[in-house]
């Protein structure tokens, strides 16, 4: 069915974080914003996933889904001219080979080594992150409290361990880069007297607000990072890199899980229950980031972005080909395999 023949759909997105890698999120998002039947709801973002849905939202209230794809383009640019001048660049043989990974730029690896020795208390005292200039540019903060587009971004909170659920009217530049704040890099962006670190690590992303607060019964799930990785780590990078991985999503899972194990049990008749019986879940494909490590995650060069962007794109391309005619009708994947072996 062509887009020009669908009934409007009310959709909510779901993004997950993982620095650089989020340009792959831009491309999606570039992608859907081209169909003007799915009409976004609400989202849900953590991380780098929160500072896209953030400039979505924003970009949508100024001009609408073409504002939203504007807004996308200039916070990615931004991100890329501020990385000109990172002490991350790529090694010369990484460019010659055309590979993505910082592995071997010596700032990377000495970076990586001091922040197993010293907290960034001791190397980053001013607490400087270019991202809050960048988020300050780019994204009206006033203008996004009365976005159409509601915003559940996450933290957690560093004295709780307990994530914390920012909507539309408590966002700040503080509040995203809370959600991004990785604590072996940055220290604690503290807020309402509390220090908030990743929200990677309470909901990456936090689904359940996606069934509680909005009307739309289909949600799109956007992932960054890998659930499952063929072979077993070996070297000290690949195992860094697969810990975060497991850890980023064992809440997601769980959260997905609790989910399938609700509606399982949900009574269509109660209002509560109906909420989880109706709801219907998508992903977007994602194979790309499992030939990617995590150094990659701090690359920013245009080059790299574009590319994920592209992939991004791509990938909403084959999920609109592939699961397009589902939405609104039923789930394109089964979230009961969740609860095998439970």
């Amino acid at each position: 069915m062509r887009a020009m023949e669908r009934s409007p759909l009310l959709v909510d997105l779901a993004l997950q974080g993982g620095g650089a890698h989020g340009a792959f999120t831009w491309g999606v998002l570039d992608r859907l914003l081209e169909e003007s039947w799915l009409q976004i709801d609400g989202v849900s973002g953590t991380s780098a996933g929160a500072m896209n849905a953030a400039v979505l939202a924003d970009g949508y209230a100024a001009g609408g889904a073409q504002g939203a794809r504007d807004a996308l383009d200039r916070y990615w640019k931004a991100v890329s001219d501020a990385a000109r001048f990172s002490p991350f660049q790529r090694g010369p043989l990484d460019r010659m080979m055309g590979r993505w990974t910082l592995d071997s730029s010596p700032m990377f690896v000495g970076m990586d080594l001091l922040s197993r020795l010293f907290s960034p208390y001791d190397l980053n005292p001013g607490n400087f992150n270019p991202l809050k200039r960048i988020l300050d540019e780019c994204i009206d903060f006033e203008r996004l409290k009365a976005s159409p587009i509601q915003l559940f971004i996450t933290a957690t909170n560093v004295r709780t361990g307990r994530g914390r659920v920012f909507r539309n009217a408590e966002i700040s530049a503080d509040v995203l880069l809370a959600s991004a704040c990785l604590p072996t890099m940055f220290q604690a962006i503290e807020i309402d007297g509390d220090p908030y670190w990743d929200g990677g690590y309470s909901g990456n992303p936090t689904m359940t607000p996606l069934v509680r607060y909005l009307n739309s019964d289909d949600t799109i799930l956007v992932p960054i990072n890998p659930v499952e990785r063929p072979g077993t780590p070996k070297t000290a990078a690949e195992i860094m890199n697969r810990l975060n991985e497991v850890s980023f999503n064992a809440v997601l899972l769980k959260e997905l899980r609790m989910i399938a194990m609700l509606r399982k049990v949900a009574d269509p008749g109660n209002t509560e229950g109906a909420e989880w019986a109706k709801m219907r879940m998508h992903m977007v494909p994602n194979t790309l980031m499992a030939g990617l490590g995590f150094s990659s995650k701090l690359n920013a060069e245009w080059d790299f972005l574009s590319m994920l962007k592209v992939e991004g794109r791509k990938s909403a391309e084959e999920f609109l080909a592939r699961d397009g005619d589902k939405l609104g009708v039923t789930s394109s994947i089964d979230l009961d395999v969740l609860l095998e072996g439970v």
